[in-house]
């Protein structure tokens, strides 16, 4: 894709003045062998970068803007409030609808806390897991992303079973030895970890359905395993569904899969794109009494929370959106499944395979024509 002089300028003066030209790594494109366009505006599934040229955009600001760019009820709600004023630094009635309906929405949460992002969410949820349960080791996943906070950038040792290595400069090798990396889908190697260390473990944190490695999708009963190890041994088990939540149903994967986690992390998608997360579990008393000391909020902005009520608001009467979502996902999985057994038919790979491309067509049609004239104009 050639990238139109307005942005390669632009691009070129971005990268004396920040740190690789970008704000974040995936937005340099050099895993696709280019320069990035510069965005001007952005309306329904359409997107005009400083050069004029227009783009159909199938990542939605990485996930975040289900509803499209710009929706027009958002928007407002965003305007109305902002002209109340932005940040109050003492409470606001938004911040109590926005808790009672991720309460109602999400299984296992009964209380729940806003932060600033996706990142803070995890971040948060381990340390409420480290207080909760007085121990320091964590489980991660190969693969998986939580954000940047220091106890998650952390890669496999050379070993299964080894402590992981610092996957950032500026990480202390002591904190990265309490984090523990395996690979995915590997239930030997997690029964083998929580025997050796179960007493040490305080929690067990996964994306929900991962996806920033590529979208792999956990072999039947494993996240079943996941509940029960962690229960076995009394860590806790953290859900990351900041890509997940209000995406692929309403509950996120608990509600897919009928079971629920300690903890959940919420990012972006509960604010309408804006920078807003949110962890939450259940109103066990300990449990609450950690996260009121070690995690929060400083200032929950009057904005955030009403593009985040309004947003919810939309899930709600457009329900069918997460239906298609999950009726998508359902699919795929089940393709996935059927795919990696010898004994499936070319037939029944076949039959996957169109009601996969059925589900996709369904949603890809949803999402750029019903979104863009009922919610953008």
């Amino acid at each position: 894709m050639s990238v139109g002089p307005l942005s390669v300028k632009l691009f070129d003066r971005a990268k004396s003045l920040i740190p690789g030209g970008v704000n974040s790594p995936v937005r340099a494109f050099k895993n696709v062998d280019g320069d990035p366009f510069f965005v001007r505006r952005a309306k329904g599934s359409r997107i005009e970068d400083i050069d004029g040229k227009h783009y159909i955009d199938y990542v939605g600001s990485w996930g975040p803007n289900i509803l499209g760019h710009a929706p027009i009820p958002v928007t407002n709600a965003i305007h109305e409030a902002a002209k109340d004023g932005i940040s109050y630094g003492i409470p606001n009635p938004y911040e109590v609808e926005m808790a009672q309906r991720i309460i109602d929405w999400v299984p296992s949460v009964e209380k729940v806390r806003m932060v600033n992002s996706g990142t803070e969410a995890t971040m948060s949820a381990i340390r409420l897991a480290r207080g909760f349960t007085g121990r320091d080791k964590i489980i991660k996943f190969e693969g998986h992303y939580h954000g940047h906070a220091d106890s998650l950038l952390v890669a496999a040792g050379s070993g299964a079973l080894t402590f992981g290595e610092p996957d950032s400069a500026g990480v202390p090798a002591s904190l990265a030895k309490e984090t523990i990396t395996l690979p995915y889908n590997r239930p030997d190697l997690l029964e083998e970890t929580f025997d050796k260390y179960g007493d040490q473990i305080a929690a067990l944190i996964t994306e929900s359905y991962p996806a920033n490695a590529g979208l792999i999708f956990p072999q039947p009963g494993f996240l079943k395993l996941l509940r029960d190890l962690t229960k076995k041994h009394g860590a806790l088990l953290i859900f990351d569904e900041v890509m997940t939540g209000f995406r692929l149903a309403k509950g996120g994967v608990q509600e897919l899969e009928s079971f629920t986690a300690d903890l959940i992390a919420m990012g972006k998608v509960i604010g309408g794109g804006l920078p807003v997360g949110a962890f939450g579990g259940r109103s066990q008393r300990n449990m609450t009494a950690n996260a009121t000391a070690t995690a929060g909020h400083h200032d929950v902005l009057a904005l955030k929370m009403s593009g985040h009520v309004c947003s919810l608001s939309l899930f709600s009467c457009l329900s069918f959106v997460c239906w298609d979502v999950s009726t998508l996902v359902l699919r795929m999985r089940s393709y996935s499944t059927n795919a990696a057994s010898d004994d499936v038919s070319g037939a029944r790979k076949s039959s996957a395979r169109r009601a996969l491309a059925s589900a996709h067509g369904t949603w890809r049609v949803c999402c750029i024509d019903d979104y863009r004239h009922r919610l953008c104009g």
